[in-house]
């Protein structure tokens, strides 16, 4: 965190703000506890896992029993709760509406369909030592991932999905922005879109963001990744282009973060830290099925141009490697 309160770095997730975004069919965001943010068996502990930073330091106690052994909590009396957290009573409903129930019952009860849908647990852990041997590594890693990437699922909101599909599809300007890890997932996006004839810029530094924010206007849209939602090298560009009157998407894994108050839609995505590997790091295959996700909806939209363009630049690319 620096002196001011913001979060600059990709690797820090810090609380975000509530909010809300909006959806093409008038559906809600993530916020406004209307309705529950997953329902039973709908991954429930992904979403909780990440609303963590937004939770205030008793909820996100609460919030971690729920992640870590969801099973328990749902067997687990209010008092019994209480005393696990170190919280009181009223801090468990409290954090049972923040997620978008009516109370604990109503929480205990989703908990308990969201794991009797789910498959067994692993034996393995997602944590790596020193000791691990290659084939651990191995193990450990692609269980993680799996399991960050069937989370993803439940997470992404295909009305919110849909909203970006639109956008993008339109004839205005389209701008991709990210920086560390998420530098990256911008890219990947940049250059798919690319491939079927969608022209994009993308900015993997805040300054040429920002200088190309500023000259958005109604119809273009800015895309932002980052995977805290707090990063100041996207936060800014994201905001001045949406005073501009740009369509904002953010792919983040936090969905109630400053970015996602800012964005119109909000693709979320799920990522697990493990050792070696901090959150934006973590979150970079999970952010990479969500921009696959676009770009095939995107394709489908566009069939035509899109088949057409594929064909080409690959001709392209055979011939030139004759």
């Amino acid at each position: 965190m620096n002196a001011d309160g913001t979060y600059d770095s990709e690797t820090s997730d810090g609380p975000g703000s509530q909010g809300r975004s909006n959806s093409p069919d008038g559906a809600g965001g993530p916020a406004g506890a209307q309705e529950p943010l997953a329902g039973p068996g709908d991954g429930l502990a992904a979403t909780v896992r990440g609303l963590l930073p937004s939770l205030t330091p008793a909820s996100a106690r609460i919030a971690r029993l729920i992640v870590e052994d969801p099973d328990k909590v749902a067997r687990s009396t209010i008092s019994e709760l209480s005393a696990l957290a170190g919280t009181s009573d009223s801090s468990i409903v409290r954090t049972a509406r923040a997620l978008g129930f009516s109370g604990y019952p109503e929480l205990r009860l989703a908990l308990a369909a969201s794991a009797a849908r789910q498959t067994p647990r692993s034996t393995l852990t997602s944590g790596i030592t020193p000791q691990d041997s290659p084939a651990a590594v191995i193990a450990k890693l692609v269980h993680t991932e799996s399991q960050a990437v069937l989370e993803t699922e439940t997470q992404l909101d295909p009305a919110q999905l849909l909203g970006a599909v639109r956008a993008v599809c339109g004839d205005g300007q389209l701008h991709i922005a990210g920086v560390g890890a998420s530098g990256l997932v911008a890219q990947d996006l940049h250059q798919k879109l690319q491939r079927i004839g969608r022209p994009c810029h993308a900015h993997g530094d805040s300054q040429s963001a920002l200088t190309s924010a500023v000259l958005l206007g109604s119809g273009d849209v800015f895309l932002a990744v980052s995977h805290s939602g707090e990063s100041r090298d996207v936060l800014e560009p994201l905001r001045r282009a949406a005073a501009q009157g740009a369509t904002t998407v953010v792919i983040t894994n936090h969905p109630l973060s400053s970015a996602a108050r800012l964005a119109d839609f909000v693709l979320a995505s799920a990522g697990r830290e493990t050792t070696f590997r901090p959150g934006a790091m973590a979150s970079r295959i999970s952010q990479l099925v969500v921009v696959d996700c676009l770009f095939v909806c995107v394709a489908q939209r566009t069939y035509e141009k899109s088949d057409h363009a594929l064909r080409v630049t690959y001709e392209a690319l055979e011939s030139d490697r004759t």
